[in-house]
């Protein structure tokens, strides 16, 4: 077969060949394949990701949590002097021997003893559910400070530990028209005869023995 009849078996054969289909903007939607649920969800997840890595941060102390509302006593209780406030919080900072910004179960029942007014663990638990807003099972500073608010508006049980608590510290919870007639030295005798039934009951206990 000559050269030239090569050559025109060739153009036939591109002559015959089929062309290549033209493709659209809406084949190519059609072909495209569709997002995996991993890249959809992919902005939710890394978002989780994100709380859960702080998270770890926040539990292995590489991280502070945020604070979302900055507690100050001396503009939220009011019906309290600066002197009054700031008696509470050496108070709250001697107690607190952990020295993590809260007296949980064990550091309450020092303080209990200490002020001569010891209580059962059911009593401790009560006390700091009294008060517990949060339900962490330990006193912050700001439940601290609802017990003198709570003892000086005459809202806790006279027998109560929180009462108790209240009346044997050495803060000056009086204030003008929550108290009434009752001011800060009648307190502490009350104070005084609230620690003598304690001390007979503790006798009486140890006689019975």
């Amino acid at each position: 077969m000559s050269s030239e009849e090569l050559a025109l078996n060739l153009q036939r054969s591109l002559d015959t060949k089929p062309e290549s289909p033209v493709h659209t903007g809406a084949d190519e939607e059609k072909e495209r394949p569709a997002p995996s649920p991993a890249a959809v969800n992919g902005d939710a997840t890394s978002e989780l990701t994100e709380k859960l890595n702080r998270r770890l941060d926040i539990h292995d102390g590489t991280t502070k949590p945020k604070q979302m509302k900055v507690f100050n006593p001396y503009t939220e209780f009011k019906e309290f002097s600066r002197k009054q406030i700031k008696d509470m919080e050496i108070m709250f900072k001697r107690f607190d021997s952990g020295k993590d910004g809260f007296i949980d179960l064990m550091e309450l029942k020092l303080m209990m003893e200490k002020l001569g007014a010891p209580q059962t663990h059911l009593g401790l638990k009560n006390m700091i559910k009294e008060v517990d807003e949060d339900y962490d099972g330990k006193l912050s500073y700001r439940e601290f400070l609802l017990i003198f608010r709570r003892a000086a508006a005459g809202e806790l049980q006279e027998e109560s530990g929180l009462m108790a608590l209240a009346r044997l510290s050495e803060i000056d919870v009086s204030t003008e028209g929550v108290l009434g007639a009752r001011d800060f030295f009648e307190a502490k005798v009350q104070a005084l005869s609230v620690r003598s039934k304690f001390e007979a009951e503790i006798r009486e206990e140890e006689d019975g023995a």
